[in-house]
């Protein structure tokens, strides 16, 4: 075994010294100096707090750098507009998902929307999107209200049940169990049930998965990530597919486990489709518009599977983590709180007037200092931070800034070779000054009620001209399912308590593939956040 791995590692080597010293290479574009051929700087970018190591680059070397991957390998570091713009609009297919992280997320899903690529994904998204369009989001916003207001009742009776009126709550395992719950009900007219136990086996299974697989990797889980990046896709599959890694042990029965529950809902969607009794669940639109397609472009039935897993991943622990980091900032900024509640205190006297016990999708659309927290907490807090993507073949990225490389040269676009890796920095980009103003390593809502912000010409994301779901053909297909849940659980949660941090924790942004929230000195224990919880005032 060491032979092979030897022999393996020799002719990575070989490969990409032949790479930087033939043809046109971007090694001379300037970047961090690297001590370790092995492992390069990747340790320093990976082992860091989620966005510490980018902030830094970028402030050092700009929004384009060149960076050095295990076995001397040279990748990009971008967060420029132009770059990323081209990148995922105009020609995103040719920059398809890096080799490693496709097994990574197939471990993890299934053959799914987020795991294919070129003419397949458009097949897949195409099936999809009758699902995740405007309206079918705002239909949604009941059920998301629903479980917010179920964790709040829980809440509310652990306080009573402890005779005080206040209570320590780690909320992250408790918005995660309320999203699991939105998103059974919302995606498959399925209740979970993750709320009224802590036991159940699905809920059990996708806690603290991110953290028990990509949590503080090691330089040896590094470098093994890297040499998958660049073998060849089947042989990588192989590889990652009969791995016996006890990181991807979590993430395989996971995935085991929700394919059965998802083989069971597709048998029932199908049945009552051909019955005419056909729901408006995500679910049953995907199965209804899949069954309409062109049999040559219909999903498959393992990847109709998938699509389900990637929903319940993709769609609960993302945002169980936004609003996990928009609470930990209404903590941080006591002025914050009261400013929301007392918007949200007027909008549900607005409610009362017309006669509605309930807020509709039109009554947040009217709060817009809680639309700028939303669109400040997806900008500061990006859950998924970097995303990796390499040249399908030669290119020229257009720049907004000239680099200027290490022997001199200026140029106004950059040359790639077919192969070069790219970490698109999500985190850099959501930190660009020029977008978001001289602040914007500062967390300030107040951002989006000027008239001057964004300022942008390069069109990027979906949302806000935000990066945080991505851009393009490859941007986040549940964007507004998203946007809509966070801002339900923001209106009920602050409408209900007053929140402030535990005393003398330190919260980290930790990097495990998402961003999620870790008390310092308890790292192990996985996702945390502890906070004190009291009722909030209410008009009388």
């Amino acid at each position: 075994m060491f032979t092979e791995i030897f022999l393996v590692v020799v002719f990575i080597t070989v490969y990409f010294t032949y790479k930087r010293w033939s043809h046109f290479s971007i090694s001379q574009v300037p970047g961090p100096s690297s001590n370790s051929f092995l492992y390069g700087n990747l340790p320093e970018l990976l082992q860091a707090q989620a966005g510490e190591v980018d902030f830094k680059w970028q402030a050092m070397y700009g929004d384009v750098l060149r960076v050095r991957a295990p076995l001397g390998e040279d990748r990009l570091f971008i967060s420029d507009p132009k770059a990323l713009q081209y990148i995922y609009h105009t020609a995103s297919y040719k920059f398809p998902k890096v080799i490693g992280r496709r097994h990574l997320s197939r471990l993890f899903v299934g053959p799914g929307l987020t795991v294919v690529d070129g003419e397949d994904h458009k097949r897949h998204r195409k099936v999809m999107l009758p699902g995740f369009g405007g309206p079918e989001s705002k239909s949604f916003f009941p059920i998301f209200f629903a479980c917010a207001e179920k964790m709040t009742q829980k809440w509310k009776e652990t306080m009573e049940l402890s005779g005080s009126q206040s209570i320590v709550v780690n909320v992250t395992p408790w918005v995660s169990r309320a999203t699991l719950e939105a998103i059974g009900e919302a995606a498959f007219d399925y209740q979970f049930g993750a709320l009224d136990s802590v036991d159940h086996p699905i809920a059990k299974a996708y806690t603290n998965l991110m953290f028990d697989t990509f949590g503080l990797p090691t330089k040896r889980a590094i470098l093994s990530l890297s040499i998958m990046d660049n073998l060849p896709y089947n042989l990588a599959g192989f590889i990652m597919e009969n791995s016996r890694s006890a990181r991807l042990a979590h993430a395989q029965k996971t995935n085991k486990l929700s394919t059965v529950l998802a083989k069971d809902l597709v048998t029932e969607k199908s049945k009552a489709l051909l019955e005419g009794n056909s729901r408006r669940d995500i679910m049953s639109m995907l199965v209804k518009a899949n069954a309409s397609e062109n049999p040559k472009k219909r999903l498959e039935q393992r990847e109709l599977l998938a699509q389900m897993n990637t929903i319940i991943l993709a769609g609960h622990e993302t945002t169980a983590n936004s609003i996990s980091f928009a609470l930990l900032e209404v903590c941080r900024k006591p002025e914050i709180q009261e400013r929301l509640r007392r918007e949200i205190r007027a909008a549900e006297r607005v409610v009362r007037q017309r006669g509605d016990s309930s807020f509709l999708p039109s009554d947040f659309e009217s709060m817009l200092y809680l639309s700028a927290m939303v669109k400040e907490t997806f900008r500061y807090h990006p859950v998924l931070y970097n995303i990796f993507r390499y040249a399908a073949q030669d290119d020229v990225l257009p720049l907004s800034t000239p680099v200027t490389t290490t022997s001199g040269k200026v140029l106004h676009e950059l040359p790639i070779p077919k192969g070069t890796q790219i970490i698109a920095s999500v985190a850099a980009y959501n930190r660009n000054k020029e977008i978001f103003g001289d602040d914007a390593d500062v967390f300030n809502p107040d951002r989006w009620l000027r008239n001057t912000i964004p300022n942008t010409k390069s069109a990027l994301g979906v949302y806000a001209s935000l990066f945080t779901f991505a851009g393009g053909s490859r941007s986040c297909i549940g964007w507004r399912f998203a946007v809509m849940e966070l801002h339900a659980f923001m209106i009920e949660l602050l409408g209900t308590f007053e929140f402030s941090l535990d005393d003398n924790e330190e919260i980290r942004r930790e990097s495990t593939f998402v961003m999620t929230p870790t008390i310092e000195g308890q790292i192990e224990k996985g996702s945390q956040l502890r906070l004190k919880v009291k009722l909030a005032a209410r008009d009388e």
